[in-house]
């Protein structure tokens, strides 16, 4: 039970995280994220079988410290963008964002939803959101491709930087899901548990939690 709950919270973050990239897009002048009806929060448009499905049941079961997935990539083009300088950068951190956000929200439930009535299990209940959207928002912020920190990165210096960058990102993104079992895996060997502990510390200074009851 406790398992499916963590599944679920896990798969429907990974999708507003998604939503929010297209809406940011949509928002800065671009359109093909909600031409493709992917400006939803209906799971089935964004499942993809291994990243929403395979990969976050297997680190949720296999009790690993690391809580990631992906759901089908929002479409949009950069070219569309209003503002060409900044644009792709606000892209890039409207998914963690919105994850940073829902881990606030009911962060401030978890530490005051007990003077209002909630009881123990409504509590815990947005502990698990909370703590599954920090992670999820802080993870993808890491400046390493493919993941959204590094896009932001690339996408927020001058263009001769960015240019060599997104060469990078191009041959890593061409290995396709490797790249990013390569990079979860020496992620976990090498920076799991101090990238654990600090979200245990800022989960803990929200909710005013330690996180043993996660």
């Amino acid at each position: 039970m406790i398992t499916a709950l963590w599944l679920s919270v896990l798969i429907l973050s990974i999708i507003a995280h998604e939503v929010a990239h297209g809406y940011a897009a949509d928002s800065l002048g671009d359109p093909t994220a909600r031409l493709a009806g992917r400006l939803t929060l209906n799971p089935i448009p964004h499942i993809d079988l291994m990243g929403s499905i395979a990969i976050p049941a297997l680190l949720v079961l296999s009790g690993s410290p690391i809580f990631f997935g992906w759901a089908k990539p929002v479409p949009y083009n950069p070219y569309n963008l209003r503002n060409q300088r900044w644009g792709e950068t606000f892209v890039a951190l409207a998914g963690s964002a919105t994850n940073i956000l829902l881990a606030c929200v009911f962060g401030l439930i978890v530490r005051f939803g007990a003077s209002f009535g909630l009881g123990a299990t409504a509590l815990s209940f947005a502990m698990t959101i909370s703590f599954i959207n920090l992670f999820l928002g802080l993870f993808n912020l890491v400046p390493i491709p493919p993941l959204d920190g590094f896009t932001a990165l690339r996408s927020a210096l001058p263009w001769s930087l960015s240019s060599k960058l997104e060469h990078l990102e191009r041959n890593i993104r061409s290995m396709g899901v490797f790249s990013l079992i390569l990079f979860l895996l020496i992620f976990s060997y090498l920076f799991a548990q101090p990238f654990f502990t600090l979200v245990l510390w800022l989960f803990g200074l929200l909710t005013g939690n330690s996180g043993n009851g996660i």
